[in-house]
């Protein structure tokens, strides 16, 4: 019997491998097509845009693993179904529900290795290509990060060069503010403190200012900031979350709680990853159980379409869960444990007498 479990695990992972590369090559080439398009007009080495894509490519397969098992696992039966090797395994003892239990834990500890190493590894290499890629955009005149300390922005607007340091974020006004204002030579032009600061478009009003110019301090009820950045862009720019490891985004996620920011996404990242495992063993069964319902069609192309077909809906299915959790029209754990949920029902009702098949 060890020697059958050798033989399924070696045949399974062999299938998965093979849909692996085929996926990653394929990212690859469309990844550079990608960089080419982007660096069109900028004078850059030719392998330039391959590195990227190196770079990119990994966070994009980790996105793809729930199909790349689907597809696999049916590239598997596919090659059990040949010369009828799955009745070998039932004259053998081992049943149907048997070869799903040995693949379906399989995946789930290799879905342990994909979030606690790969996922690692695509991350690093993903904020590494944000950092190289950032260089050639407009944005690489400003920024901003969350720490401990609160939100911190380098703006760039007219020659003054602004570092913004804001304790708390509410609603759309920055709280507790402090700016210091250099010129190009990062000579300091002024300092502004501000209680609150109403980021709501480009032009920013601080509201109970104090003013430092020349060592000397001023009080004004109101002051005008112009900036690249407002209410809605400052929401928008933390939301690249793949570029982080787990630790980075559970050390994220405190820090947005002390700037009194949204943490909905960064629960949804931590949820998508703690629930993948599950979700790749579902995929796995719910691949089982399709081609063990539909063996009796003799053509692999047709089989391959209804494992790709299914996979379109899902991703559908799991994308509009997470657009509604992001929009917190659904809470959290909605938003990413109701589609495993419905996985888990359709493959409940698909495995009835699964080992009669």
């Amino acid at each position: 019997m060890k020697t059958y479990y050798k033989f399924i695990l070696g045949t399974f992972l062999k299938s998965f491998v093979f849909v692996f590369l085929v996926m990653f090559s394929l990212v690859i080439i469309l990844n550079i097509l990608s960089e080419i398009e982007f660096f069109r007009n900028t004078n850059v080495n030719v392998l330039f845009p391959l590195y990227l894509s190196l770079l990119n490519s990994p966070a994009l397969i980790f996105e793809m693993f729930p199909f790349i098992f689907l597809i696999g696992t049916q590239l598997f039966f596919i090659n059990l179904f040949k010369d009828n090797q799955i009745q070998i395994f039932k004259y053998s003892g081992l049943k149907n529900s048997k070869i799903l239990t040995i693949i379906s834990l399989f995946t789930f500890f290799l879905g342990l290795f994909i979030i606690l190493i790969f996922y690692s590894f695509s991350s690093n290499l993903k904020n590494f290509y944000l950092e190289l890629k950032n260089n050639y955009t407009a944005d690489d005149e400003y920024l901003a990060v969350v720490t401990k300390n609160g939100l911190w922005i380098k703006d760039n607007v007219d020659g003054k060069v602004s570092i913004i340091n804001a304790s708390k974020i509410d609603n759309n006004y920055l709280i507790n503010t402090f700016i210091t204002q250099f010129d190009n030579e990062y000579e300091v032009l002024n300092n502004v403190q501000a209680d609150k600061i109403d980021i709501t478009n480009n032009n920013w009003i601080a509201y109970q200012v104090k003013l430092y110019k020349n060592n000397q301090s001023e009080k004004k009820e109101t002051f005008t900031i112009k900036s690249n950045f407002n209410y809605e862009k400052i929401q928008s720019l933390f939301s690249n979350l793949s570029s982080l490891s787990i630790l980075k985004l559970l050390d994220l996620r405190k820090n947005y709680l002390s700037l009194n920011y949204s943490i909905i996404e960064v629960d949804l990242e931590l949820n998508r990853i703690i629930s993948y495992p599950i979700f790749l063993s579902l995929m796995t069964i719910l691949s089982a159980i399709l081609m063990f319902n539909i063996k009796r069609f003799s053509s692999t192309t047709f089989k391959i379409a209804i494992g790709l077909f299914l996979s379109v809906v899902i991703y559908y299915l799991n994308n509009f869960f997470y657009v509604m959790g992001k929009t917190e029209k659904f809470d959290v754990s909605v938003a990413i444990w109701f589609p495993l949920l419905a996985i888990l029902i359709l493959n409940l009702t698909m495995i009835f007498k699964i080992n009669e098949k």
